[in-house]
């Protein structure tokens, strides 16, 4: 049963039987046979589908719910099996908002320290995507804000706050200023995240607030190829000061506080909300805890 259910669960976050099958590492019919039996014995059909998947039926959405729930325990049950047996072992899937990657080596770091046959998979993906991730059982944990957008059913710990810098060439306008206002930074030609980033959202409506609107001369989802312009000596950014600080800023590039209005936003650890806690997110959120009470916050 509890392979049926991954396999429907797979079927639902792809959109496709041919996908979810690759995803699963079964041929195509052996998913559709299997999704074929769980229907039968539920007693109910879970998929509108002819020769393709056309969504879920009213069931099917009823029974995803379930199957996340049956899924994620059974897995949280071997992993607490497993620990009797070897010790903490496993893979510990990790995603991040691209703001914040630079701070997961603070968490993985001690953890591995701690428990050595845990191998890791960190990855950049946005606020919605960690959710949406952590709902379907492809990660473990996320970093992502915590009081911006709506969360949803999940167990959160503040990690640190994500303050905001101009980053510019040193001959580049207010490169001399000690700080900078958010109208000021809404008048030049600036490279900024996506607009499906939080953190591009947020800018967004920081600069809106002052009567500017962002006009980006570029965009992209990676941090470092926004650095890299900035580099260039063309181009400015507005940053995460914790992303400033592990890069390293080197002269000619300037780092510059924006204030007016100085605006902070919470960055913490969020995991599936589950009693049990799976014993490899429960670790990773103890060892944030215990980071968290030696240095309030992470820096």
């Amino acid at each position: 049963m509890i392979d049926k259910l991954e396999f429907f669960i797979a079927v639902a976050r792809e959109h496709s039987f041919s996908r979810a099958a690759e995803t699963c590492g079964v041929t195509q019919p052996t998913l559709s046979a299997a999704i074929k039996q769980l229907e039968d014995s539920l007693g109910v059909l879970l998929v509108n589908r002819s020769s393709r998947f056309h969504g879920l039926t009213a069931e099917g959405e009823r029974v995803l719910e379930w199957a996340k729930r049956i899924v994620g325990d059974a897995r949280a049950m071997r992993q607490d099996v497993r620990i009797l047996k070897s010790g903490l072992v496993g893979h510990l899937r990790i995603a991040a908002i691209p703001t914040a990657l630079s701070m997961v080596a603070s968490l993985t770091t001690p953890f591995r320290a701690k428990h050595p046959s845990v191998r890791f998979s960190v990855l950049s993906m946005t606020s919605v995507e960690i959710l949406s991730a952590l709902d379907n059982l492809e990660i473990d944990a996320g970093i992502s804000y915590l009081d911006n957008e709506p969360l949803g059913n999940v167990r959160s710990l503040p990690l640190y706050i994500e303050r905001y810098r101009l980053v510019t060439f040193a001959d580049a306008p207010f490169a001399e200023h000690d700080s900078v206002t958010w109208a000021e930074v809404g008048r030049i030609p600036l490279c900024l995240l996506t607009p499906d980033m939080q953190n591009r959202r947020i800018i967004d409506h920081l600069l809106k607030s002052t009567g500017t609107e962002a006009a980006p001369t570029l965009e992209s989802n990676s941090v470092i190829a926004l650095f890299a312009h900035v580099r260039t000596g063309r181009w400015a950014s507005i940053m995460a000061e914790k992303l400033v600080e592990t890069l390293g800023l080197i002269e000619p590039i300037r780092s510059i506080p924006i204030i007016e209005p100085e605006v902070v936003h919470q960055i913490g650890l969020v995991v599936p909300f589950r009693e049990p806690m799976a014993p490899l997110a429960a670790a990773l959120f103890a060892e944030a805890k215990s980071i968290c009470a030696m240095q309030t916050p992470i820096d």
